[in-house]
């Protein structure tokens, strides 16, 4: 009966785990004003690979972050375009290893800046250095050297960095021409007095 248990728990862990890795591309993208994909640059050319990692050339990298940027922000059918640039700066895919010993993740760290085209601004300073980890599923639990294939690697680490880059967008509206967070309820509450005040309460 015990084992039974362990089994059940250990199963809803997995699905629990594999709902964190979900793939929200189908879903509505998030609001970014007037936005739509300009340039689309990813360098590699720089980076550095960790010791403990499969092998992945400079092309193979600006391939698949290219690939996930255009997945995400190709969804944007605003008018008012902005370029967005990001470098590989590292990575380690991990190889096959021990389970539970040893289960080497994978993980990527880049470099991102955006621009707006009409102002040829760019709008981020230095850019935005980010390092990105592997979702932990039912199968990269135990590390993803185990389950999957270099390529699918890849595509996992680009696709958690660039809605790590969509997040980092939403947490600077002004970018956007968008009011900056917190600013409705800030007008809101500013205004409260004046309408009780006017409605006799």
């Amino acid at each position: 009966m015990l084992r039974t248990d362990r089994r059940l728990v250990l199963s809803l862990a997995l699905v629990l785990l594999g709902a964190c890795a979900k793939n929200d591309l189908s879903d509505p993208p998030a609001d970014l004003g007037d936005f739509v994909l300009g340039h689309n640059i990813v360098v590699a050319d720089k980076m550095q690979k960790v010791p403990i990692s499969r092998e992945a050339t400079v092309e193979e990298w600006e391939t698949a972050m290219k690939k996930a940027v255009e997945d995400r922000f190709g969804r944007y059918e605003g008018n008012r375009i902005y370029n967005i640039g990001i470098a590989v700066d590292a990575y380690a895919l991990a190889p096959p290893g021990i389970p539970v010993v040893l289960s080497p993740k994978s993980v990527l760290v880049i470099t991102a800046n955006v621009w707006d085209d009409a102002q040829q601004k760019k709008l981020s300073g230095e850019g935005k250095q980010m390092t990105i980890f592997e979702s932990l599923d039912g199968e990269s639990v135990v590390g993803s050297g185990l389950t999957k294939t270099r390529e699918q690697q890849m595509a996992a680490l680009s696709f958690n960095a660039v809605k790590a880059v969509e997040k980092w967008f939403l947490e600077n509206p002004e970018w956007f021409d968008l009011p900056p967070k917190g600013k409705e309820a800030k007008v809101a509450s500013a205004v409260k007095p004046e309408d009780e005040a006017a409605s006799g309460k």
